[in-house]
């Protein structure tokens, strides 16, 4: 048998009241959710200017709405659709989990389109922000992921690989700690690096591309050490589905950031 070290088996639920369970994918939304909401206003508290910290304090209600609706939707849509056909009362119940991360992110999209027309400001300086902010999210999210040992990776033989209480007896990639370490902490340090540079600051969308395309690349290399959904498998090219989400968001984000570099710098 190959090695493999011990899972640790960590309670999906933090904390029971009575019949309320809090669990820990709950909580890492909501850290997600106040963390980068905190990060954004500092951020904007250092570059005064529109949009003002007020406008990220408003805006955080239309964040998660955009999220959550937009993140069951898109793994309704990408993942599941035949199952969802079949028994639609399910797409409500989200406590059986269920989101798509390119889906939540269509959700923000939308909704900062929405809530930078209405105020006034350009979606493109408001979104610059909110990208420094979003790989907090991620961090949280694929650290829950682990924790619940869902969404692992490929079989393996590597030292650190684990036995998941759902993926059979082979020990596995960690692939969640894979993406929370690439799609979390990398891509937040690379962001907020490139954030301090006055240069890019004063080309709006330029950290929106970069989001755009370190968030891709990240997810698509992890791609080769998670396994693919079950109910999906391997697509075109031996892909996974993961893989093709991806690929529209690197060419997107050289899009905005070649955009920004030829656009009028912002005073």
């Amino acid at each position: 048998m190959l090695f493999a070290l011990p899972f640790p088996a960590i309670d999906p639920v933090a904390l029971e009241i009575g019949p309320l369970a809090i669990r820990w994918y709950a909580l890492a939304y909501l850290a997600g959710f106040v963390l980068g909401w905190r990060y954004c206003l500092w951020l904007a508290r250092q570059n005064p200017g529109p949009p003002q910290p007020i406008d990220y304090d408003d805006f955080l209600s239309w964040a998660v709405v955009g999220v959550i609706v937009g993140g069951r939707t898109g793994y309704v849509l990408f993942y599941q659709l035949d199952f969802y056909l079949n028994d639609p009362s399910q797409i409500l119940m989200l406590w059986h989990g269920g989101m798509s991360f390119h889906g939540g992110f269509l959700g923000v999209i939308v909704a900062v389109l929405l809530y930078s027309r209405a105020r006034g400001f350009s979606p493109l300086a408001f979104g610059d922000l909110l990208a420094c902010a979003a790989p907090i999210g991620l961090f949280f999210g694929r650290i829950a992921n682990f924790i619940n040992g869902e969404l692992f990776g490929r079989a393996s033989d590597v030292s650190w690989a684990m036995v998941f209480p759902r993926g059979g007896p082979l020990p596995r990639h960690p692939s969640q700690l894979y993406e929370a370490a690439l799609e979390g902490l990398l891509l937040f340090v690379i962001i907020g690096l490139l954030a301090r540079l006055p240069a890019l600051r004063n080309r709006p969308g330029t950290l929106v591309g970069v989001f755009f395309i370190g968030y891709g690349l990240a997810r698509t290399t992890v791609e080769f050490f998670r396994e693919p959904d079950a109910q999906l498998g391997f697509l075109f090219a031996g892909a996974t589905m993961g893989q093709l989400l991806s690929l529209p968001m690197i060419l997107i984000g050289i899009g905005f950031v070649l955009f920004a570099r030829r656009a009028k710098p912002a005073p």
